[in-house]
């Protein structure tokens, strides 16, 4: 699918879980689209589940991006990652500029924590890790255990194994998003 440079921030700390970034946006770059890994300066720590592994280098901080530089979020997993951005004010406040607009996000495993937080959940349907089930419901969400689920600019996927089918349903979400002229 072509994103014809639609611009995606992908938002994550240490802890994310490695192939729930990477993978999204090699994806992303294929189909033509540009993605900025955003939270702290320098590089941030990836996990495969429990273990250490490879380090990603941020392209920008969150502190120096704001909602209207993107066309679409994309949230990887990962408990310590999505525990960590949660409580980050500045994350609440972008998440919820986003979806006030209806822009595209793509959120995978634990990364609906940070969209509890944010206060977005309530009447939303969401595929997630499944040790988060009752966060989900408690906010009012609706939790479904399925591969991936699409409610209106959200596409949402339980795990790594999950990955082909959330790429193949972010990419077409994220095509639909009409890139603004710059």
């Amino acid at each position: 699918m072509q994103l014809d440079q639609i611009r995606v921030a992908i938002i994550a700390a240490d802890g994310f879980e490695e192939s729930e970034l990477t993978e999204p946006m090699r994806a992303m770059k294929e189909g033509g689209g540009k993605a900025d890994v955003s939270l702290k300066s320098g590089e941030i720590q990836a996990m495969k589940h429990h273990d250490k592994s490879s380090r990603v280098k941020v392209d920008k901080t969150l502190a120096q991006v704001s909602p209207g530089d993107y066309d679409a979020v994309m949230l990887p997993g990962g408990a310590l990652n999505a525990d960590t951005l949660r409580v980050e004010p500045k994350l609440q406040q972008f998440l919820r500029s986003f979806d006030q607009d209806d822009k595209p996000m793509a959120i995978i495993c634990h990364a609906p924590w940070e969209l509890i937080s944010a206060g977005l959940v309530r009447g939303r349907k969401f595929a997630a890790y499944h040790t988060i089930h009752d966060d989900i419901q408690n906010a009012g969400g609706i939790y479904m255990d399925r591969e991936v689920v699409v409610d209106r600019n959200w596409v949402t996927s339980r795990q790594p194994s999950d990955l082909p089918a959330f790429n193949h349903e972010m990419l077409k979400l994220f095509a639909h998003a009409a890139a603004p002229a710059r």
